[in-house]
This record gives C-alpha cells, sequence and structure tokens, in this order.
C-alpha cells in the first residue's frame, strides 16, 4: 500500500540526477534552477471510495504545486485498528486521515490527535455547515475539519407514486395504507425500520435519543419510547425491513419510495428508476418537529505527531481543503454534498437534486455521536426495535432490558 515512497524516492533521485546535469561549473555555491530539496508529500489515510479520493488528491495539489507539497491519499482497510496501531509512529503511521466522523472519540481517548485549532485559524473553516462543524467537536475541542456528509432522504418513483408527496408523517402514514398491499408484495414504503441509523430521524423528532453526550443511553426516556412506539406503526407497512429487501423491493419496482441514502443511486440507476428525491426535513411529526436523521460526516484529522513537525505543510494542506472549490468538485465530480455552504453558490452544486435536499435536511440533522461509547449502543437499540417491531414484545419491558444491556456494556468499557 505504501507505494508513496517509492514515488518518493524516485522522484528525488530523478531530481538530483538532473540537477547534476545541469550544474557543470565547479561554483559550488551556485544555486541549480530547479531546487526540488524543498518538496514534501502529507500521507493521509482513508477507508472510503477511491474515486472521491481521487477528486480531492487532484484539486488539492493543483493548489499546492506552487509550494512543492503533495497530498497522497492511502486506502487502509480497518482504518481504527491501523490508527490504533501506527497513529503515534511518525515513520509508519499517516500525517492525517479521512474518515467518519464518529470515530472521533475513540481516537482522541487514544491520545493521537491535535485539535486543527492547534494549527488552523477558526476563519478558516467558518463557512461550514454548522452541523458538520459540531460532529468535528469533541470535549470542546475542534478535532475535525469536514469535507462532505450524507444523511437519510426520501426517494421515490416518481413513475409510480400517484399523488403529491405529504408534507407531514401523518399524511405519509394515510397513503401507506391507501397504498400498500402485502399480500400481493406491494408497498408504498420501505425503511430498514429496526436499524436504529433509519429509525433515528423519528427518535431525534420526537426529543429522544440513543445516547446522549454524557455516554447515558437514552433507551428508557419518554420520548425515545414513544418514537419507538409511532415508528411501530409504520415497519407494520414496511416489509421485513432487512437492507436486501427494502432496496430490492423499490430497484424492482414493487415499492413506491424507500428511505435511503446516497449509497443507493448506482442500484436505483442500474434499475432505470425515474428517481425524484425530498429531505426528510420537509416532513412534519405530529408534535410539530420535523423529521431530523443521523448524518455521517467525512472529515479530516490531524495526527499529534504531524502537528507537531510539519505544521507549516498541515495548514497549507488544510487551508485548501476549507475551500469551497474543493466542494464543488466533489460535487460535481463524485455526487458528494459538501460541508462548505459557499460551494452551493454553484449553480452546477445547487440544481443537484440529491445534494441539494441532503443540505436541507442538515437544518435538521443529527451527527451521530462521536463519543466511544456509541459503538456499543448500536446493538441493544436495534434488538429493541427488533423485539417490538417483529417479535411485538412489550415496549416498557424490553426497553428496560436493553438499557441494563447498554449501561453493561459501556461500564465493561472502562
Amino acid at each position: 500500500m505504501k507505494k508513496r515512497i517509492a514515488m518518493f524516492l524516485c522522484a528525488t533521485m530523478a531530481a538530483s540526477l538532473l540537477a547534476g546535469c545541469g550544474n557543470k561549473t565547479s561554483n559550488t555555491n551556485e544555486k541549480p534552477q530547479n531546487d526540488t530539496a524543498k518538496a514534501q508529500e502529507i500521507s493521509i489515510w482513508h477507508d472510503g471510495d477511491e474515486s472521491v479520493m481521487s477528486v480531492i488528491q487532484e484539486q488539492v495539489n493543483k493548489e499546492l504545486a506552487e509550494d512543492q507539497l503533495t497530498v497522497k491519499f492511502e486506502k487502509k482497510s480497518g482504518l481504527t485498528d491501523q490508527i490504533k496501531l501506527y497513529g503515534n509512529d511518525e515513520e509508519s503511521g499517516p500525517d492525517m486521515y479521512l474518515y467518519a466522523h464518529d470515530s472521533l472519540g475513540a481516537f482522541v481517548e487514544m491520545g493521537v490527535l491535535s485539535p486543527i485549532t492547534d494549527i488552523l485559524e477558526k476563519d478558516a473553516y467558518k463557512d461550514m455547515l454548522p452541523m458538520t462543524l459540531k460532529a468535528g467537536e469533541y470535549q470542546g475541542k475542534q478535532y475535525l475539519l469536514p469535507l462532505y456528509f450524507e444523511t437519510l432522504l426520501f426517494m421515490y418513483n416518481k413513475d409510480l407514486w400517484t399523488d403529491e408527496i405529504p408534507s407531514t408523517t401523518e399524511e405519509l402514514y394515510t397513503y401507506m395504507e391507501q397504498n400498500t398491499d402485502s399480500a400481493k408484495g406491494t408497498y408504498a414504503l420501505v425503511n430498514q425500520h429496526s436499524t436504529a441509523y433509519n429509525v433515528s430521524p423519528v427518535i431525534n423528532g420526537f426529543g429522544g435519543y440513543v445516547i446522549n453526550e454524557e455516554a447515558k443511553p437514552g433507551l428508557t426516556k419518554k420520548e425515545t419510547k414513544e418514537a419507538i412506539e409511532y415508528n411501530k406503526k409504520f415497519a407494520a407497512l414496511e416489509a421485513d425491513g432487512d437492507y436486501n429487501t427494502v432496496t430490492t423491493l423499490f430497484n424492482e419496482g414493487k415499492a413506491q419510495a424507500i428511505i435511503g441514502g446516497p449509497w443507493l443511486i448506482p442500484g436505483i440507476k442500474d434499475a432505470n428508476i425515474n428517481l425524484g428525491i425530498k429531505s426528510l426535513s420537509d416532513f412534519t411529526l405530529p408534535n410539530g418537529n420535523s423529521l431530523a436523521p443521523y448524518s455521517g460526516i467525512q472529515a479530516i484529522g490531524v495526527l499529534k505527531h504531524a502537528a507537531e513537525n510539519k505544521k507549516d505543510a498541515i495548514k497549507k494542506v488544510l487551508t485548501v481543503l476549507s475551500k469551497p472549490d474543493v466542494g464543488v468538485a466533489l460535487a460535481e465530480k463524485a455526487n458528494c454534498a459538501p460541508a462548505n455552504q459557499k460551494a452551493y453558490d454553484q449553480e452546477k452544486v445547487a440544481n443537484n437534486e440529491m445534494i441539494s435536499a441532503m443540505k436541507q435536511t442538515a437544518e435538521t440533522a443529527q451527527p451521530m455521536p462521536n463519543i466511544p461509547e456509541m459503538s456499543v449502543m448500536w446493538g441493544p437499540t436495534e434488538s429493541l426495535l427488533a423485539a417490538v417491531n417483529k417479535s411485538e414484545e412489550d415496549l416498557d419491558t424490553a426497553a428496560e432490558k436493553y438499557q441494563k444491556e447498554a449501561e453493561t456494556a459501556i461500564a465493561d468499557m472502562k
């Protein structure tokens, strides 16, 4: 994976040969015309789509060419484990990393990260969407620079949906009752109704939570239980809720709509679906609040050793990454929703239906909790949802059971 070392050595050797050929005098004080001694490479590890990383790499390197500075993205499977092993290793580890924000707390607690405020002035990233900046905060410090994000969306087949898209969840439920025939295997809307991420729009919208900033599980919280009970009636009309089931139903034209995100687009395109998209924040719950899904933010973090030993170079890279140009390139070439609000001033970004819907959803969306304890919350939460939606267990009893399971799992982390 470490081709950058070989590339750097080759570039250095080539430069030395060229300099040697060009210097034909015996005056050792004469400076070669093409001095590459100051050339520097910043390594960035990631675990994402390499086509997206290449867009970022190309944009950054273009702007840093005159500084004799380049960035090199390297894909690392199991990035969390890789950072655990090499986060403090200046020789074998990366200078920076690009990853989902919810890993932040674990990395900070490992002591391998430096806040970006140690390197970059706050004015440099003042144009980022507030939700994306919040995702990069931990214990009051800004550790991450957000680049792009994703949220859940209401995605529908324009050729099948027979009415205006509702503006309230109750109107949506009525439409589902009228247009669902499970006996025939056709549905108005399908969703992963027992997956915590996909139920987050309702839980957050009701004022509940899976876990709060103090690492306290919220499965027995009144508002959380109200949300789970409300979600249950929708679940009864949404097939079995399995990812493969709901995506297949939608792509085969057996479901008029699906709750999903950008990751569904390739399959939808292959199925030639006439796709329409609506922001979940456009749907109002009975309590007057909008649906408020979780959001995942892809952001840049800086390893502590790089912040200390390569501060000037890291600052230049972060400065370029914070510009709207990077967001525009991501939107245009990779269909990503930029974190920088100024990127949406460009018509080619604003006119992208999916990206525009995600930006609107960002007004109500909540970043997934970035505390380490969140990692043990998915299991108990989804067990609770499955118990209520599929096994029809008593909500209060099940909530108490899985709240205790979550508390035990958190205690075992200490």
